[in-house]
C-alpha cells in the first residue's frame, strides 16, 4: 500500500490556505473577522503547537459559524477545485494509482472533490459536516495512525510520502518513507531502516 500526504507533498501548497483565500476574495467582508485566528491557527498547526483537543474546542463554533452563514458550499468547492486542481504536482500525476490512500489534515469534503479529479477516491482526512458546521475529527500528527487503523485496521504500508517531519509517528510504521521538497524526492527509510537522521 502507498499513503501521501497532500498539502506540500503531492499539492503544491496548503489547501486549506487556498481554500480559505478562496472565500476572502469572493467574501471579503465576511471572511475578513476570521483572519486573524486563522493565520494563528495555520501557525500554531506547522510548528507542531496546535493540538486535536485545541481543534475541536476552539475552532468548531467558528466552523459552525462559517457553515450556517455561506450557501452552496458543495458547489462552491467545485468551484475553487476548478481553479486549484492545476496545483496538484507532475510527480504523482505520473506515478498516481487508483489504489493509493491520501492521508491529510485538510477537510475530506475539499479532499474528495479535488482527488476524484485525478481519479483517486482513498481519503482520510479531518471530517466536517459541512450541513451542520460539526468538526467530527482531525486527522493530524499521531492522529494520523488511528485514522488510519480506523479504515484499514493493521494494513502494511509498504511507501509514505510527506514533506515534513511533523509525520514522524507515520513515517515510523511505514516500511519506505519518501520525503518531499517541491518537486524534489529523497528516500529517507528504507525496508524499515532510517537513511538519515530526521530534521
Amino acid at each position: 500500500m502507498r499513503v501521501f500526504d497532500f498539502d506540500n507533498t503531492i499539492y503544491r501548497g496548503e489547501s486549506s490556505v487556498d481554500f480559505f483565500l478562496y472565500y476572502l476574495k469572493k467574501f471579503p467582508f465576511q471572511v475578513a473577522k476570521y483572519i486573524p485566528v486563522f493565520v494563528s491557527g495555520i501557525i500554531r498547526y506547522k510548528t507542531g503547537r496546535l493540538t486535536v483537543d485545541e481543534v475541536l474546542k476552539s475552532y468548531s463554533s467558528i466552523f459552525r459559524e462559517c457553515c450556517a452563514k455561506f450557501e452552496n458550499i458543495p458547489e462552491e468547492i467545485k468551484t475553487f477545485c476548478d481553479k486549484n486542481e492545476k496545483n496538484i504536482k507532475p510527480f504523482y500525476l505520473e506515478i498516481k494509482d487508483a489504489d493509493d490512500v491520501i492521508l491529510s489534515a485538510s477537510p475530506e469534503v475539499v479532499l474528495r472533490e479535488m482527488c476524484a479529479r485525478i481519479g483517486v477516491y482513498n481519503i482520510i482526512g479531518s471530517e466536517l459536516d459541512i450541513e451542520s458546521g460539526e468538526v467530527k475529527s482531525v486527522c493530524f500528527r499521531g492522529n494520523k495512525i488511528g485514522r488510519f487503523r480506523e479504515v484499514y485496521a493493521d494494513a502494511r504500508i509498504d511507501e509514505f510520502y510527506t514533506d515534513s517531519y511533523v509525520d514522524k509517528p507515520f513515517m515510523d510504521i511505514s516500511d519506505n518513507v519518501y520525503l518531499v521538497r517541491g518537486n524534489k524526492i529523497k528516500k529517507i527509510k528504507e525496508n524499515g531502516i532510517y537513511l538519515i537522521k530526521g530534521e
